[in-house]
């Protein structure tokens, strides 16, 4: 596939998941009455079926990573060529603040705006830490064994790690810059996204790094 056809890909599948996330956040909280656990499990379930969805339409042009940690991973084992990289982050920024805005307008809300959800401390850093490197253990464990489910093995992981880490598993740079525009149940502070963004791509190099060793590609090493 072109480029240019896997710099759309990237562009589209990134903003309907963010418009999916934080559209989700806002219906949910808007639903639930004030019942924090019931608009989390609402946000969950959305996030979760269109990773389904938008890794089964995107998937075969440009590997539907969505994700600039999931490029740079990819890129390391030479999966991407290093000179598409920079056109795919850059597009996956732009789809996921496109989606922000997306989400803001169906909701009348201002296109961007500030977050002030704090999501600040080591504990909420470590969880961004073991989020992604969970998220590419998976990706890399099942794309070497079962290629065909990925797209399911990715969302029901995002789903799990929705509950299981306290910071609601971002997972992505990304996502996370994108989700410090705005001000509503699935924002961040975006004083706190840095902190977010080194544990994310820590663990992602990490899970790299060991699942170069634990299930090379050559399978016979």
């Amino acid at each position: 596939m072109n480029l240019p056809r896997r710099i759309i890909s990237e562009l589209l599948s990134t903003t309907f998941l963010l418009a999916a996330v934080v559209g989700s956040g806002i219906m949910g909280e808007r639903l639930a009455g004030g019942n924090v656990a019931v608009a989390l499990l609402a946000n969950t379930l959305a996030t979760g079926a269109a990773l389904v969805a938008l890794i089964l339409t995107f998937g075969p042009i440009s590997g539907a990573h969505m994700n600039p940690a999931v490029t740079l991973a990819a890129a390391s084992m030479g999966e991407l060529p290093w000179r598409d990289t920079p056109f795919y982050v850059v597009a996956q920024l732009v789809g996921a603040f496109a989606g922000v805005a997306v989400a803001h307008t169906m909701f009348r809300l201002p296109l961007l705006f500030a977050s002030q959800h704090p999501r600040a401390g080591m504990a909420q850093a470590f969880s961004e830490f073991v989020a992604t490197f969970g998220l590419l253990a998976v990706i890399w464990g099942v794309t070497r064994t079962r290629p065909t489910a990925v797209a399911f093995a990715v969302a029901a992981y995002i789903t799990a790690a929705y509950w299981f880490t306290s910071s609601t598993s971002f997972a992505n740079p990304a996502v996370t810059l994108a989700r410090s525009m705005s001000d509503t149940f699935a924002g961040i502070r975006p004083s706190d996204a840095p902190g977010f963004i080194v544990a994310q791509l820590a663990g992602a190099a990490a899970a790299t790094l060991i699942f170069r060793w634990l299930l090379p590609q050559n399978h016979n090493e």
